[in-house]
């Protein structure tokens, strides 16, 4: 089978899904969206296809290049990554991008139609899914959605939420990490009678995970005591994750656990400084880099405690991690994750904005270890039976093979059109 997907090749979550088509044998090509490495998913093909403002992004493991073309977009990427232009810089995407996808897609379309796939894969609504669905003519079209490409992205405007609509009636089969979107997927148009799964957005969570126990040079690189009640945040600085809230919340936890010793992943910013500074919480807070998924896994281990302090989210898989490892979830209390987690028994759900709902579930958590102990064994079970990798990714193969099988039955017994109807593919492109 050739499998090609539409993605951003430097994402982890398209790589650990992608990778294991690799490793069956596949043949797989990946339509980069972002500027990446050709050598970014190995044993796969990868054509880069920047859209919709991605070639803004310096490629994965690029060097900067001390031209003034290349300052001035530096200067660019840093406005649209720092927080305080996070708002603006996805307005200002959500205004230009269909502009963009339009112009592009019929060189997309050339692109997919030179490769013959068996089945194109895009792994994200905004704005893989508009690309694929606006370009995409004969073969199979499969759309993931996960995170908030529905309760976030799709509404921003009129023009995303008619791209969505008309996405959706496009696409020959839905994969979504969750049930809500699912439900969404049907109120928005996707038909009932087509092929679909619900499986986590990367995979699911690997074996490894499960038997992860905290490194302790790791800890010490990063100057965190073995013994410390330790409490950790892996969603970094995002538009829907409010971090401001949870940054509040950590002088209330340390009036009631005075020992604890917060990490916030991918936080090295200014945003981050300033409220540590107003604060007075220097020395409780470790400010740490990206890390690698093995370290992630070993951080989790470490910690009794885990902070999602979103408002829009699907599955994330920094959930599923923590929970695999036996460390105890809070997270904002959002519909797809009562689909996990069950508030006061296996985790604690609140509001996300509120500094003072955060720090009481912390510090209930860190004071009660044996809720934490009993958490544990219900999660590393819920998502063993669930989200573990390989048990996903054969239903995700399974899931290949259908929709493949279902497009050629097609292509044998066409259905009978009516000549005055748009054809699901004019329709998208009508809307771009």
């Amino acid at each position: 089978m050739h499998i090609c997907y539409v993605a951003d090749a430097r994402s982890p979550i398209a790589k650990n899904w992608i990778s294991y088509f690799v490793a069956r044998g596949m043949q797989v090509t990946v339509i980069s969206s972002y500027p990446c490495a050709s050598d970014e998913i190995p044993g796969a093909r990868v054509v880069q296809f920047p859209f919709a403002l991605a070639s803004l992004a310096r490629p994965s493991g690029q060097t900067s290049n001390p031209s003034l073309g290349t300052y001035f977009r530096s200067r660019i990427r840093s406005a649209v990554r720092s927080e305080s232009f996070l708002g603006a810089a996805h307005r200002v995407r959500t205004w230009i991008a269909p502009f963009d996808l339009r112009r592009k897609a019929r060189e997309m379309s050339a692109l997919i139609g030179n490769l013959k796939p068996d089945v194109v894969h895009a792994m994200r609504l905004p704005f893989e899914g508009f690309m694929a669905a606006a370009s995409i003519d004969s073969s199979p079209l499969l759309l993931s959605i996960w995170g908030n490409d529905f309760t976030l992205f799709a509404d921003r405007s009129r023009k995303l939420a008619a791209l969505t609509h008309s996405a959706l009636q496009r696409v020959d089969a839905l994969h979504c990490d969750c049930n809500r979107d699912l439900n969404l997927a049907f109120d928005r148009g996707f038909s009932r009678t087509r092929p679909w799964r619900v499986l986590p957005g990367n995979g699911g969570v690997q074996e490894f995970v499960f038997k992860t126990v905290a490194d302790r040079a790791l800890l010490s690189q990063f100057d965190i005591p073995e013994n410390a009640p330790l409490v950790i945040n892996p969603r970094g600085l995002r538009s829907y994750v409010h971090s401001e809230a949870f940054f509040k919340a950590i002088p209330l936890i340390l009036a009631k656990v005075p020992e604890t010793v917060v990490l916030a992943i991918g936080t090295i910013r200014s945003p981050a400084e300033r409220w540590i500074r107003r604060l007075s919480i220097g020395g409780s807070v470790r400010l740490l880099p990206t890390v690698s998924r093995e370290q992630l896994a070993s951080l989790f281990a470490a910690a009794q405690v885990s902070v999602s302090p979103s408002s829009h989210d699907g599955t994330p898989n920094t959930l599923l991690e923590a929970m695999a490892t036996g460390c105890f979830p809070i997270a904002g209390d959002i519909e797809s994750l009562r689909e996990w987690i069950a508030d006061g028994e296996n985790g604690f759900l609140c509001d996300p904005r509120d500094p003072n709902a955060l720090a009481d579930c912390v510090i209930r958590a860190l004071l009660d270890s044996n809720l934490r102990g009993r958490a544990g064994v219900v999660n590393r079970k819920l998502v063993r039976d669930r989200a573990e990798y390989c048990r996903v990714m054969e239903n995700a193969e399974a899931f290949y093979y259908e929709v493949v099988a279902r497009a050629q039955s097609r292509r044998a017994f066409p259905l009978r059109s009516c000549s005055n109807c748009l054809s699901p593919e004019l329709a998208t492109r009508k809307a771009l």
